[in-house]
């Protein structure tokens, strides 16, 4: 794996009818008064008509490796059962749910911001370039964008922070999935390169068993500088003590 951005995306083709949408129009608002589960249910019908994706990320806590978001457009006549937020769902189950998501949705896009990129801009900045990539990707151009969270990144098209979005918001948990099986599936592909430290076990999160790692072994090239754990690493073994390992193919 290189530092350079990676993206991914797909549609799933439509016919002429159910693929021209009115940019001009304008999005509908109303109040609604009603208990959580409602206003989820109502606000995810109420802008079906239009094109919503759901956006999510992950990856900000842990000290290796890039942050990962992703943005998807769920299809109203192809409902997916099971969607929640990724990290109540098993491993297997994500897996499976994964591939629903990419066989059924209008569209998605995978995106990321990289560890190069994270140390020079923080986390949090990092992560909303990593979210803009991600809807900006997408093959089908929503009118509404509806993010996990507290904070919005700058897009061309509306957008609202939903907290705890993925549990709330089926495109959001969709979302929350593609990146979290993706970033696992990178951290465990990490473990094959840099077995020392466990990258299969904690995803790169600062569990006991990495901090050790980092003390015996010193930090490799994608591990966050920027973060104090690692940034403790460097100051005692004065450099990288792991070569990037560079791909041919």
């Amino acid at each position: 794996m290189t530092d350079d951005v990676k993206v991914r995306r797909t549609t799933r083709k439509t016919s002429v009818s159910d693929s021209v949408t009115s940019p001009a129009v304008k999005p509908r608002t109303r109040t609604v008064k009603a208990t959580t589960a409602q206003m989820t249910f109502d606000l995810f019908a109420d802008i079906a008509a239009d094109l919503t994706c759901g956006v999510d990320e992950v990856g900000r806590g842990p000290l290796a490796g890039p942050v990962v978001t992703a943005a998807v457009i769920l299809d109203p006549s192809r409902p997916i059962k099971g969607l929640a937020d990724s990290k109540k769902l098993t491993a297997l189950r994500r897996e499976a749910l994964y591939e629903e998501i990419v066989e059924r949705s209008l569209a998605f896009c995978i995106a990321e911001a990289s560890v190069a990129e994270i140390d020079s801009l923080n986390i949090l900045h990092a992560t909303m370039l990593a979210m803009q990539r991600a809807v900006n990707g997408l093959s089908r151009v929503p009118a509404l964008a509806l993010i996990d969270g507290n904070r919005c990144p700058v897009l061309p098209m509306r957008a609202e922070a939903v907290i705890k979005g993925d549990d709330k918001v089926p495109a959001i948990s969709a979302a929350s999935i593609l990146a979290k099986v993706t970033r696992d599936r990178q951290l465990a592909a990490l473990h094959e390169e840099f077995p020392q430290y466990g990258f299969d076990e904690h995803v790169g999160y600062g569990t006991p068993r990495h901090l050790e790692a980092l003390r015996t072994h010193g930090p490799s090239p994608h591990h966050r500088q920027s973060f104090a754990p690692v940034r403790e690493a460097f100051e005692i073994f004065g450099a990288l003590t792991v070569s990037r390992v560079v791909r041919t193919s």
